[in-house]
Formats: C-alpha cells, structure tokens, sequence
C-alpha cells in the first residue's frame, strides 16, 4: 500500500531534489555555465523592410503634375534617338519628340553621331500634343535665347572653342557655335594674311569670341587673337633664354631715327638705340648702316620683353683687345713700333 504525500514528506522531497541539483552543480561547474550563457542568446529577429510612402515619390509627382505650356523651355534626357528624331523622358506623363530637321542648324549635324541615349537636352515646346500623346519640342528655338547668353559668356571669359568650317565667302569663313552662325574673317584666320579661304573649308579651328550682338544675331569669331598670344608667349620664353653679355649676329631690318632693328632670327628682332650704334656720333643710323646688313652686337638686357643691343660696346671691347696686345717692357715703354702706331696721322 502506497504512503499518502503529506505536507511533510513533499518538503523533504523537494529538499532532497534541491540538494541533489545543488550536488551536480559543484560537481559540473562549467557545465551550468553553458547552460546559463544559452540561456541569454536570444534568437535573432527578422529586420522589417522599409516600407515606402508617398513622400518618397514627391519630385517625381510634382514633376508629373507641373504646368509646361507651349513656348517653355523645358529639358529631358536622351532615351531613344533615330535618324527621324530624338525621343526625351522629361518626368512628365508624356514624352518628347524633336524632329531632325528641329534639332540643329549647322549642316554639319548628325542625330546618329552628335546625339546619345544619356544626353540631357533643353528645348521648347512647340506643340503639347503632336497626334500620338507627345509634347513636340523643338532645340532650334530653345537655343535662339539660350545660345546668346553663353556666346556672351564665352566673349566675356575670353572662353577658346573649336569650331569646324563649314562654309567660305569671298571676306571668310562660316563656321556654327552652340548652333549659332558665326563667321571669321580672313583677316583673322592666321597670322599671315589669306588670301584664299577654300583650302580651310571642313577644317577645325581654334578661336575666340570677339564679337556677340544679339540684337542683330552676329556672332563673330577670331583665330588670330589665339596665335597671336601663343606666339607671344614662345617669344618671351626664347628672349628670356638670351644672356645679357651674349654677342649676337643678325640683319639690319629697319632704320628709323633714334636706332636699328636687327633681326636675330627665330622670330626674334633687337634694337640698337642710336647712341650704342657706334662710337662716333652721328645724326642717324643710316650714316654707318644700311638695311641687310649683317652686324654683330652685344646683348646689354631683355627687360619688358625686349632685346637691348649695342655694337658701340663690341667697338670698345676691340680697342681693349689691342690695347691688352701692347707689350711693356719694364721701363714702361712699347715694344710696338711707334711709327706704326702714327703711320695714319698726319701733323701739321
């Protein structure tokens, strides 16, 4: 017969388990280590996706919900292009269609070559619906106001472009910038004068902008300015190579009345102010020199840009020369002859 559970018997049970469990924990002391550190590793939990709102599309909704009327300038980006048009994504519930003949100006132009799939693109509007749900557009509009105010930027920056020639006229060439006719004047083709403008059709050129009149929409440009400063600046580098003190030969270009001019070569011309010509005195230049003469003469500096000569100096250093070839004797007295030293002075 089984005994009935009293109060009694269940405290002694339940200290007997109590005493058994405190037992295998000093007997296993790591084991209630591990027991207590998986105790407190909590199962990791899933990350809640963020969850979008409307907030996050609200550019893109007022841009869909904005106003374009005919005549906006507006821009779009480049997604499909043929040899018939160009088609734009310009966040708005319609897209936009340039036509070939609506894009550009310049006879030069090419959709296939000159226009990307990427390309951002400003235009006006023209048309809000061309018959199938797109906005016509066109960018010859659009750069008829555009187009002047960075020609006027690129004249004030003093901004160098190239452009290719595409046309000639008996006066110069026709070239196109920002799809605007501009035109360069022989005269401001190259350095030297052209006479013929036919050898620089299809050509690229270098050049600035001189001259921007919206107003009477003339656009001119100019090659020369550009040559005229790089040839400059080649120029002040050589002359800053020449050492003062150097001995220079050149040809007598030019005569005027207070000096000469010496060509010294390689685009290179030096002055010789009258009174370093020679050490006589003259009234003029042309009483020692005459134009093609070749002469030698000292560098005496190349401040400002510009070579000072003197040939007076190589005169000086001749007659130091002979007077350094005189021998002394000890008593002071020549060596020389000194007939020889008088022979061409007459006395009276």
């Amino acid at each position: 017969m089984r005994e009935m559970a009293t109060p009694d018997t269940e405290a002694r049970e339940g200290n007997q388990v109590q005493g058994n469990e405190q037992a295998e924990a000093a007997e296993n002391p790591a084991g209630n280590a591990e027991t207590a550190e998986t105790t407190e590793i909590a199962e990791p939990t899933e990350t809640a996706e963020p969850t979008e709102t409307m907030s996050d599309y609200t550019k893109e909704l007022e841009a869909s919900f904005r106003k374009i009327q005919e005549e906006d300038i507006i821009a779009g980006t480049v997604i499909a292009v043929n040899e018939e048009e160009v088609i734009l994504d310009l966040r708005y519930y319609a897209q936009g269609i340039i036509k070939a003949q609506d894009m550009s100006r310049n006879p030069d132009f090419s959709l296939l070559r000159d226009v990307q799939a990427g390309d951002v693109v400003e235009a006006s509007v023209v048309k809000m619906d061309d018959g199938q749900g797109n906005i016509l557009l066109s960018r010859i509009e659009a750069n008829k106001i555009l187009a002047w105010d960075k020609l006027s930027q690129y004249k004030e920056e003093g901004h160098d472009v190239t452009v290719k020639i595409s046309g000639v006229t008996n006066g110069g060439v026709i070239c196109y910038l920002e799809d605007t006719r501009g035109f360069i004047p022989a005269s401001q083709l190259s350095m030297d004068y052209v006479e013929d403008v036919n050898p620089w059709l299809h050509k690229n050129v270098k050049a600035r902008v001189i001259t921007v009149d919206r107003n009477k929409e003339k656009l001119v440009l100019s090659a020369k300015v550009i040559l005229q400063e790089e040839a400059r600046a080649s120029r002040d580098k050589r002359i800053a190579m020449i050492v003062p003190g150097s001995i220079l030969e050149g040809t007598v270009e030019n005569l005027t009345p207070y000096g000469a001019f010496i060509n010294l070569g390689e685009g290179l011309s030096g002055l010789v102010h009258i009174s370093q010509i020679s050490e006589k005195r003259i009234q003029k230049p042309s009483e020692v020199l005459n134009i093609g003469e070749k002469v030698k003469a000292k560098v005496l500096h190349t401040n400002n840009g510009k070579i000072s000569l003197s040939m007076k100096s190589l005169e000086e250093n001749r007659e130091a020369d002979k007077i350094e070839e005189l021998q002394y004797k000890s008593d002071g007295e020549l060596t020389t002859s000194l007939g020889s030293l008088l022979a061409n002075i007459k006395f009276d």
